[in-house]
């Protein structure tokens, strides 16, 4: 079979290659690839920043959203030939650390869970890979291609759970959302707060063009600028961009009691110490929290399925904006001003 493979921390590797059909060890459903999501953690580790081989391999195959159909389900009596799945990235650690003991993988205390396509695990850009049962989870047929925006919708679902479980340290009732960064997962994240019934904002750069128009599409406001210049007051907000200045003011926007959870990773640029200093002093006198959201846990990933289950297909759709083949993978990874979701499709749904 053909995959996508790099060897990780050495760029200019990754090539569309031959490669050993999945090992039967690495799960006992075989799942026909039909899409992979392409994000910002598969371009970084293209660039040699990122990533880790399994052991006694050079070469790790990229991809962590998936979107596959069961060829053989195996042993499993949940599955059968023909299903749509997707498959769960993070694996617990081998001690395993008290949160990976009880299934909060994502809250792992020691580092040692492994990710597929990331971090000692082949990921799903193959065009067969393989699955634990207990780790595949279905999609809604009816979404067809779209369940390919599973795993981005996970992200989302932790994170608004999060602000959820915060707001209960006190009384506190959110009416008013701001979403920083209007890439799919902040789009996602605009879906999933407006489906809540909150009062959406989000705010990007682009003045115009698909992203303002699938917000407002939802019902939501749409700003470009500065989080100091848009107006309101948030109660909440899920900032997406990983760019430090965004992040700083947004510590400083949100109202009393308010939660900025950061869902985003970048490189922002250098924040002065007595900046520093002012933005910890804003959310010291308004008792806010702010809180850092990275990955799922399988709680997360059936919200998420319901989620998407429930939200209109046209506007989703839109969120993939570009469909590549794996031989065309390079292209995937180059990032053009409309893209959104761009996904590697290796067979029809």
């Amino acid at each position: 079979m053909k995959a996508i493979t790099v060897e990780p921390k050495k760029p200019d590797t990754a090539r569309y290659e031959d490669f050993p059909e999945p090992d039967p060890r690495d799960g006992s459903i075989l799942v026909e690839a039909v899409a992979v999501g392409v994000c910002g953690t598969d371009v970084e580790i293209v660039e040699g920043k990122y990533g880790w081989a399994p052991e006694g391999s050079t070469r790790l195959v990229l991809g962590h959203e998936s979107l596959g159909r069961v060829i053989d389900p195996g042993f499993s009596s949940s599955f059968k030939k023909g299903d749509l799945v997707v498959g769960i990235v993070r694996r617990p650690d081998p001690v395993p650390c008290p949160a990976c003991a009880v299934g909060e993988w994502d809250m792992c205390r020691n580092g040692q869970y492994t990710e597929r396509g990331i971090k000692q695990i082949h990921g799903f850009m193959s065009e067969r890979w393989r699955i634990e049962p207990e780790y595949a989870m279905k999609v809604d047929p009816s979404l067809g291609l779209l369940g390919v925006l599973l795993e981005p919708t996970t992200v989302i679902a932790k994170a608004l759970e999060q602000v959820v479980f915060i707001g209960r340290r006190a009384f506190w009732e959110p009416r008013t959302l701001l979403v920083t960064g209007a890439g799919p997962i902040g789009l996602l994240a605009a879906l999933a707060a407006k489906m809540f019934g909150l009062d959406v904002h989000v705010l990007d750069r682009m003045e115009s063009g698909t992203k303002p128009d699938l917000v407002r599409a939802l019902g939501a406001t749409y700003h470009s600028g500065s989080v100091k210049d848009i107006g309101i007051v948030p109660d909440a907000i899920i900032e997406c961009t990983g760019v430090g200045q965004v992040i700083a003011d947004s510590i400083q926007a949100i109202g009393s009691s308010g939660t900025v959870c950061l869902t985003g990773v970048g490189h922002g640029g250098v924040i002065t110490t007595d900046a520093t200093a002012t933005v910890a002093a804003a959310a010291v006198l308004k008792n806010n929290v702010i809180v850092g959201s990275v990955n799922a846990n399988k709680r997360h990933w059936y919200k998420a399925g319901n989620l998407l289950a429930r939200a209109d297909r046209t506007w989703l759709s839109c969120l993939i904006t570009r469909c590549e083949k794996p031989e065309n993978f390079q292209q995937a990874l180059q990032r053009k001003p409309d893209d959104i979701k761009v996904v590697i499709q290796f067979s029809e749904v």
